[in-house]
C-alpha cells in the first residue's frame, strides 16, 4: 500500500477553476519517494473530468516566453505548492518549498477523424471559458504528462504515459515511444516516433549542473516566466500572480526582473530571439557547469563572449557531428556553420538536442539561419 504523506487545498480563490465539475475534487497528494503512486489520477493534479483534464484547487498554470521544442506539442504546465508555503525568487533559479508539484502535459491538438495536427493555434484546445487551464478532450489528443515533485532529498522526475481511452496516464518509468502522423495546414503529413524519455534521461536533461547532477526545474525561471497569462480571472504578469496568490517571496523590484524574449516575436531583434531559443533549447546543458561543458560551446543566456558562442571556434572533436564542418557559427554562411547543421539534422550522430525531438523544428532553424546569416566578419 503506498503511503501518503500529506495533501493540501489552497485558498477558495481557486475555486472558479473548478466550475462545471460536479463532485468535489479530493486534495492534492504528495507520496514518500519509493512510493509513488502508478496512475496520475491519484496525484489529484490534473484530472480527467466530464472530458477536459482540468487543473485541481491551487493548481496553477503558467507557461514560457519561449519553450523548448518537443516535435510540435503543445503543453499545459502547472505548479502547486503545500499551503503556506513559497518559492524564493532568484534571478537564475527560484528555491522552491519541499512538496513542490510541477506538471508538464504533452498534446497535441487533433481533427474530427482523429489525426494530430501540427499548428501553433492553441485557441480550441481549451474549453470555452476557461482558455489556459482545461483542455476539451474532443479537441487534443494527450501524449504524456511528466511530474517534477520537490522531495526533501531533491527534485525526483516522474513520466506518466496517457491511455488510449484518454481517461487517466500510467507510470512508465522506462518510457514509452508512439507511431504519429502530424498533419500540418497544407494536408502534409510527416510520420514520426514520439517519445517519452525514461526517469534517467528526464534527470538527465534537468540536472543543469554535471557535477552535481541535481535534477532542478529548467522552465519555471524568472527570465521564462516574466509574461503575461491570460488567467480565468483576467490577464496578469505571471511573476505578479504567483506573489499574489502567495507562491512567490521576494520579488524584487519589477524592472530588474530578466525577461526572455519570444523568439517568435518579429518585432524584437535577430539576436534577442536567437539567444533565448537557444537558451532554452541548448543552454541547460551547454553552460559551464552543464554535461557539454567539454565542448566549449556556451549558449545559456547570460553568455557574452563571442568565442565561446559559436563564433568562429572550432569543434572539440571533429567526426559526424560536425558536418565536416570547421566552425561552429561561421559568420554569414549557416551552411558552413556545426551548429546550424546539428539543429537542422535527424541524425541521432549529430541531431542537437540529443533528446525530445524526432523531427526538425522548421521554424526556429529558420531563425538561427537568418541569426547567422545576418552576421558580419568571416573566420578566415
Amino acid at each position: 500500500m503506498r503511503k501518503l504523506i500529506w495533501g493540501a487545498v489552497l485558498a477558495p480563490i481557486f475555486a472558479a477553476a473548478l466550475s462545471g465539475c460536479d463532485a468535489p475534487r479530493q486534495q492534492v497528494a504528495v507520496y514518500e519517494r519509493d512510493a509513488v503512486p502508478e496512475r496520475l489520477s491519484d496525484w489529484h493534479i490534473v484530472e480527467v473530468i466530464d472530458g477536459e483534464l482540468t487543473p485541481n484547487s491551487g493548481v496553477t498554470p503558467y507557461d514560457l516566453n519561449t519553450a523548448l521544442f518537443t516535435d510540435y506539442a503543445h503543453k499545459l504546465r502547472t505548479v502547486w505548492m503545500p499551503a503556506g508555503s513559497s518559492a524564493k525568487y532568484g534571478d537564475e533559479r527560484f528555491e522552491y518549498p519541499v512538496g513542490t508539484v510541477l506538471s508538464k502535459t504533452f498534446y497535441y491538438p487533433k481533427d474530427s477523424s482523429g489525426a494530430v495536427l501540427r499548428t501553433d493555434d492553441y485557441s480550441k484546445d481549451y474549453v470555452e471559458g476557461r482558455a489556459g487551464e482545461a483542455l476539451d478532450l474532443d479537441n487534443v489528443r494527450l501524449m504524456e504528462t511528466r511530474i517534477l515533485v520537490k522531495r526533501a532529498d531533491g527534485w525526483q522526475a516522474l513520466p506518466y504515459v496517457w491511455n488510449a481511452e484518454q481517461t487517466d496516464a500510467t507510470l512508465e518509468i522506462a518510457g514509452d515511444a508512439s507511431r504519429l502522423q502530424l498533419v500540418d495546414a497544407s494536408g502534409d503529413n510527416a510520420v514520426f516516433t514520439y517519445v517519452v524519455p525514461d526517469a534517467n534521461q528526464c534527470a538527465g536533461c534537468h540536472a543543469d549542473n554535471h557535477s552535481q547532477k541535481a535534477v532542478m526545474p529548467l522552465g519555471p525561471r524568472a527570465r521564462h516566466l516574466n509574461r503575461d497569462y491570460a488567467y480565468t480571472s483576467g490577464v496578469q504578469n505571471q511573476l505578479l500572480h504567483w506573489q499574489q496568490i502567495g507562491y512567490l517571496s521576494e520579488l524584487p523590484e519589477f524592472g530588474a526582473i530578466p525577461r526572455n524574449a519570444d523568439y517568435s516575436d518579429a518585432s524584437l531583434t535577430l539576436e534577442e530571439r536567437a539567444r533565448a531559443y537557444l537558451d532554452i533549447n541548448c543552454g541547460h546543458c551547454h553552460n559551464p557547469s552543464g554535461a557539454a561543458d567539454t565542448s566549449g560551446l556556451m549558449l545559456a543566456h547570460n553568455e557574452q563572449d563571442r568565442r565561446r558562442l559559436g563564433l568562429c571556434k572550432p569543434p572539440v572533436a571533429a567526426g559526424t557531428g560536425s558536418g565536416n564542418r570547421l566552425f561552429a557559427i561561421v559568420p554569414g554562411a549557416p551552411d558552413q556553420s556545426i551548429l546550424n547543421f546539428r539543429v537542422e539534422s535527424t541524425d541521432p550522430g549529430a541531431m542537437m538536442p540529443e533528446l525530445g525531438r524526432s523531427l526538425v523544428h522548421e521554424e526556429g532553424t529558420a531563425l538561427l539561419r537568418e541569426w547567422v546569416a545576418s552576421m558580419p566578419g568571416s573566420c578566415s
